[in-house]
């Protein structure tokens, strides 16, 4: 038996696979076993080294560095959508004049790494005497690229619509703009959504590269904790915290954008428990009753024609 993208495995496959997975997780305990037993050979577990975290101030230190990487997400976020919606327009335009230097600007975004837009807007721009803070400067970066990116992920689920759609709404005497705002940006973002979210946690992660241009984020006061020898410079137990706290904010944002992706693909028309018509099946036996009274009704004006 086989299905059609693969061929089932037979009993000697099965076993080769238990092994290779067995194999596989004995290997991957191992590294961690053994960066395990570094950690503690090199003292980073001990009290020492863990001290900074039984003080209120730094949590509080902690809690206001976390929301300076929340405030530059949310708003990095907010604009690479509005920018990627933007561009992603232009490029789709019928006209040349348009479309081409719309296209070599996001082909130019996306080409420049984010940490170059940074060092150029907080490190280039007060040489021509144009000063920009560091929040700005990780923001407008941050949007510059992701923005870029997410034209092209938005332009991509557009065109992997069918033709059909788009021809349907020209039927209905929609205009350009009609079709691409009721009809195909709906549909092109339900279909790309995981692509968009995968985007955003990138976005997300790369606000830790402001510490490089001295922004207060999370990073940052990770990287000046673990240098404070009072402590016993706990940079380990400072980057554990730091690195649980993203993986936290990116599972949540996961988790969110995946209910707004369940209920944009949640048809409003379709009820949760099924389809049932009544009325439809009525009208159905109905019509046949009727088509059949219908026909004797013809045979009997015959019958009575002929008499």
């Amino acid at each position: 038996m086989s299905s059609v993208l693969y061929d089932v495995p037979g009993p000697r496959a099965i076993a080769r696979n238990r092994v290779l997975g067995v194999i596989t997780v004995l290997l991957v305990v191992a590294a961690v076993g053994y960066l395990a037993w570094r950690l503690y050979e090199t003292g980073q577990f001990t009290a020492q080294k863990w001290q900074a975290f039984t003080y209120t101030n730094v949590w509080i230190s902690i809690g206001e560095a976390t929301l300076r990487t929340l405030g530059a997400f949310v708003v990095a976020a907010v604009g690479a959508l509005a920018l990627g919606f933007i561009l992603a327009i232009g490029r789709l335009s019928n006209h040349r004049f348009v479309r081409v230097p719309v296209g070599a600007v996001v082909e130019f975004l996306r080409a420049v790494p984010v940490l170059i837009f940074m060092f150029l807007l907080y490190y280039g721009l007060p040489v021509v005497g144009v000063r920009m803070e560091s929040y700005w400067a990780v923001v407008i970066a941050l949007i510059a690229y992701n923005g870029s990116v997410l034209a092209e992920v938005i332009r991509a689920g557009v065109e992997s619509l069918p033709r059909g759609q788009s021809e349907a709404g020209y039927a209905i005497g929609l205009r350009k703009a009609g079709v691409m705002r009721l009809v195909l940006l709906p549909q092109a973002i339900r279909a790309m959504m995981p692509v968009i979210i995968a985007q955003l946690v990138v976005t997300l992660k790369d606000t830790a590269l402001g510490f490089i241009i001295t922004y207060p984020e999370l990073l940052f006061y990770a990287r000046f904790l673990g240098s404070q020898s009072t402590y016993g410079s706990p940079i380990v137990p400072m980057t554990m915290i730091v690195g649980a706290i993203y993986i936290a904010l990116c599972l949540l944002l996961s988790f969110g954008a995946t209910l707004v992706e369940k209920r944009l693909r949640r048809s409003p028309k379709t009820p949760a428990g099924g389809v049932h018509h009544p009325v439809t099946e009525v009208t159905d036996t109905q019509l046949i009753a009727a088509q059949k009274g219908a026909g004797k009704f013809d045979a009997n004006n015959n019958a009575g024609g002929g008499i």
